[in-house]
């Protein structure tokens, strides 16, 4: 709960002296659910919705081609939709509300959102152009979304993403996402809370046109983390305690 804000009232007295009184305001009540946490559900690849706070965020929906062929395409309604790219397996326009890919400050549904513009790929944009990773506050929970780029990200945009609670990104590698030992660098350079993988192969053979690997080569590279098996869905409320966890969604 917000604290109450103080009102100063001055009196002037004989002799060219004042008094000061604070007086207490009443606190501005936060919109209900503001703070209250979120639910995460997955969609594979890098696709989540974000509920809570009053709002729904879903993160790269997708064409189900390269990585992403042969899963169901997150055909969904939010407020808004963050995409890394344009690309058709992180940015597709399969599902409906407002959709941002640019970087700038954007107010939606009651969230500040702020989109910084990265490289997507090792060679500073000239194969893939640009990625916008993502910072907003939703739940009461700090977030950063680097589900699709594999471009350093500068001292400059380290302290504007600040420490999220939950950061995403992806970790499989390829030619434009994060190999697992980039990750973990992004990971210890951010120090988040929690950590959502995304973007990399989940078993079996990888579809054509993939070039993916699958999730230990980013948990070696942590170390010993603590990885706990998510599945489809995962709630969060804060304040989160402090400590890494890696959650593992489908």
């Amino acid at each position: 709960m917000p604290a109450a804000s103080a009102r100063v009232r001055f009196r002037r007295w004989a002799g060219g002296l004042f008094s000061v009184t604070l007086l207490a305001l009443p606190a501005i009540p936060a919109p209900a659910g503001a703070e209250s946490g979120v639910r995460i559900t997955s969609y594979g690849h890098s696709a989540l919705l974000i509920e809570g706070g009053g709002a729904r965020v879903l993160l790269n929906p997708f064409r189900a081609v390269g990585c992403a062929a042969g899963l169901p395409e997150p055909r969904l309604s939010a407020d808004v939709i963050l995409a890394s790219s344009l690309l058709k397996d992180e940015g597709a326009p399969v599902a409906s509300g407002r959709f941002l890919s640019k970087p700038g400050s954007y107010r939606v549904a009651g969230l500040r959102i702020e989109g910084i513009g990265v490289p997507h790929d090792r060679v500073d944009g000239r194969r893939f152009g640009l990625s916008t990773v993502w910072r907003w506050r939703q739940g009461g929970l700090d977030f950063a979304h680097l589900g699709g780029t594999a471009g350093a990200i500068s001292p400059a945009d380290k302290v504007l993403l600040g420490r999220p609670d939950v950061l995403i990104l992806g970790v499989g590698g390829g030619a434009k996402v994060y190999t697992g030992a980039e990750a973990a660098a992004v990971v210890r350079d951010l120090n988040p809370r929690r950590v959502i993988p995304v973007q990399f192969l989940r078993g079996g053979r990888a579809p054509a046109a993939c070039d993916q690997e699958g999730l230990q080569p980013f948990l070696n590279a942590l170390g010993s983390p603590v990885v706990r098996q998510a599945g489809a869905s995962l709630n969060l409320t804060p304040p989160l305690p402090e400590g890494l966890v890696v959650e593992v969604m489908r």
